[in-house]
């Protein structure tokens, strides 16, 4: 029995590093492609031309106050044309409205929009006295979680294409360039969302919601978090974009055609997977009424989020990014192995179902049982330790790769020491990896006992080392490959 059982997981091991091998090769290639054709680009002559589509940045904010004046700055500051922004105050409990309405001068206005997406009733649109945030508009909503201030926004703003971000995220400069690129490059398909790399910005220096310097966390946990980053996004996400299997667009950062979203329905409320399960339902739309289309990921950093700093925090995010993917698989299931929905059907749906869903669950039961023939003195040391030597020096293996692709493309990174530290801590994850399955075996029985909601989580902000509680720390930013 334990020979087979042992067998079992080696094959399925075997099965599970290929498939990360081959999302490596086909991210290479896209990567190549990507930069090859990016290095011919004049991003100026997008900022200059009158036929750059408006777009509308829609920020939900839940108790920010510790960082909302700062970042409202930068997404105002965005080196882009004709563009605006629109902050849904979501029923603070805390003074974030009010720090609002004093730094923006703003008073209420009688502003014409239709419900077309349900959403939670909106108490007032509030515009700037000043002409100099003439971009600027603020809803003051009643409390309804994140996905239903982004159907809010969704509802007041009149652009094509929409931004959902974090009211907590820092965002690059020219992010809304990159981001829209591909929508003015569709061609034969209709582009209908894009992502970008997301990025950690603990122990980064930030200064009135701009990053002066980039550094590598201080804290163990984040430092691990930004390897899992690179990891998802460089070698994960830029494969399933080439392979147009891409399900999720991290909710941290994305652009999606507005008219889509809404004939989808917009954002589901019964789900703390809300980027996911909109990506899943926008495609399956697409697919269901024979439209050619396409969800893209450009490999740029766009977007800098904090991280869980502490195993109670990141426990809380983690259960919860595990929820979400139950309840979107769940939801959208119609999907698994079904040729009608494309490769997305075939290769991107079951993927997710096996290895990121039942892979942990599987990866438990091969603790627990290891366990059992410790105790009974069964285990057969040997393979036990071939095994082990195989999986990790496989896992640091694709660490390093990924820190690899980082350092020849983007190259945030500058100093050389921080490079080794991120080197040295790819050394040290595989020891982390039954937390992980722990999270997710924790999250599979919150989702069984129908477990709802958000939580709450600590956040110290970008600033100031006092912490702060917050529904979420990332509102979410789930980085599964």
């Amino acid at each position: 029995m334990g020979f087979i059982f042992g067998n079992i997981i080696f094959y399925l091991t075997l099965f599970l590093f290929g498939s990360y091998l081959l999302l490596g090769i086909f991210s290479a290639i896209a990567l190549r492609k990507y930069l090859r054709k990016n290095s011919y680009i004049n991003y100026n002559s997008l900022v200059l031309s009158p036929l750059s589509p408006k777009i509308s940045i829609v920020a939900p904010a839940y108790n920010e106050s510790k960082t909302i004046i700062d970042n409202v700055r930068t997404l105002l500051s965005l080196y882009y044309n004709n563009f605006e922004v629109i902050i849904v105050n979501d029923g603070s409990t805390d003074d974030t409205f009010e720090l609002m309405k004093d730094a923006y001068d703003l008073t209420r206005v009688n502003y014409y929009f239709d419900y077309r997406i349900p959403c939670e009733r909106i108490r007032g649109i509030y515009r700037s006295k000043n002409p100099s945030y003439n971009r600027l508009t603020i809803i003051d909503k009643n409390n309804g979680g994140k996905a239903d201030s982004l159907n809010a926004g969704i509802n007041i703003c009149h652009s094509d294409l929409f931004v959902s971000i974090d009211a907590d995220s820092i965002i690059e400069a020219d992010s809304i360039l990159k981001l829209v690129k591909p929508f003015l490059e569709e061609k034969e398909k209709k582009v209908i969302g894009t992502g970008g790399v997301i990025r950690i910005v603990n122990s980064c220096d930030v200064e009135r919601g701009h990053i002066r310097e980039i550094k590598i966390p201080s804290q163990i946990l984040p430092r691990l978090q930004v390897l899992e980053y690179t990891r998802a996004f460089l070698l994960g996400r830029m494969a399933w974009s080439h392979l147009d299997g891409l399900m999720l667009i991290s909710g941290a950062m994305g652009i999606f055609d507005r008219e889509t979203v809404i004939k989808a329905g917009g954002y589901s409320i019964k789900t703390v997977g809300e980027d996911m399960e909109l990506v899943l339902r926008m495609r399956r739309y697409m697919a269901e009424h024979d439209q050619k289309y396409e969800v893209t990921y450009i490999p740029d950093p766009l977007c800098w989020t904090e991280v869980p700093s502490d195993l109670k925090s990141m426990r809380k995010q983690r259960t919860r990014w595990t929820r979400g993917l139950i309840e979107s698989l769940r939801t959208h299931r119609k999907m698994f192995f079904n040729s009608n929905y494309g490769r997305l059907g075939i290769l991107g749906y079951p993927y997710w179902f096996f290895f990121e869903w039942m892979s942990p669950l599987i990866a438990f039961a091969g603790f627990i049982y290891t366990i059992y023939l410790i105790i009974r003195d069964s285990l057969n040391w040997p393979f036990y330790l071939l095994l082990f030597i195989f999986v990790y020096s496989f896992a640091v293996c694709l660490s390093t790769w990924a820190i690899l692709f980082e350092e020849i493309t983007f190259h945030k990174y500058k100093k050389k020491r921080d490079v080794l530290k991120l080197i040295g801590i790819a050394m040290f994850e595989p020891f982390f990896y039954p937390v992980h399955t722990y999270f997710a075996v924790r999250g599979n029985l919150e989702a069984l006992r129908g477990k709802k909601g958000w939580g709450t989580a600590e956040r110290s902000g970008f600033n100031k080392k006092k912490k702060a509680k917050t529904r979420s720390i990332e509102n979410d930013t789930d980085i599964n490959q």
